[in-house]
């Protein structure tokens, strides 16, 4: 039984962890970070499969954690999708090292660690390991110069950016 504990221990504790190469943002400010983001490119997977049209919102928790409300478009199933989630700062909450959790017990690593300081308009967020990665921004288009400049650095530090899925934000049905 004390095995299985320390195995389960060691799961969990797996689960937020980072990718050798990344950093979390030093001088991060979640009131800022708070409102609406759009999700411009991701890698893929199950969770959002098929999904258009995503966002995810961020708002203060009464107990200093933040709510997550991750909402996409499904064509196939001609419905909206949502997932509402709790995350809360792995240390310091001035270092963008969060674990998000959308299923109890279970935490995963969200990590920012690319941000425009200044205006908290973009963002690149992974989690424990390379095979997460989303580039968000506060509209749900941004430069391409930008795109790129964000996907080289992306590149460079592991993440197979040649798979991202660019999201479509075109012709929003009603909510």
């Amino acid at each position: 039984m004390k095995k299985l504990s320390i195995a389960i221990i060691l799961f969990l504790t797996g689960c937020v962890g980072m990718p050798e190469n990344v950093k979390p943002v030093d001088h991060f400010k979640p009131e800022k970070y708070m409102g609406t983001w759009y999700e411009i490119a991701r890698l893929d997977h199950s969770f959002e499969r098929g999904l258009s049209r995503v966002t995810a919102d961020y708002s203060m928790r009464d107990d200093g954690g933040i709510r997550v409300l991750n909402r996409g478009y499904s064509a196939e199933e001609n419905a909206w999708k949502e997932a509402e989630g709790k995350a809360y700062f792995v240390g310091d909450s001035d270092q963008g090292y969060l674990k998000v959790s959308f299923f109890r017990p279970f935490y995963g690593a969200y990590i920012v660690f690319d941000l425009d300081h200044g205006n908290y308009q973009h963002a690149l967020v992974c989690g424990p390991d390379t095979s997460y990665l989303w580039l968000l921004a506060r509209s749900p288009k941004i430069h391409p110069d930008l795109k790129e400049r964000l996907i080289e650095k992306a590149k460079k530090m592991g993440f197979q950016t040649d798979t991202l899925i660019f999201v479509d934000h075109e012709k929003l049905p009603p909510s």
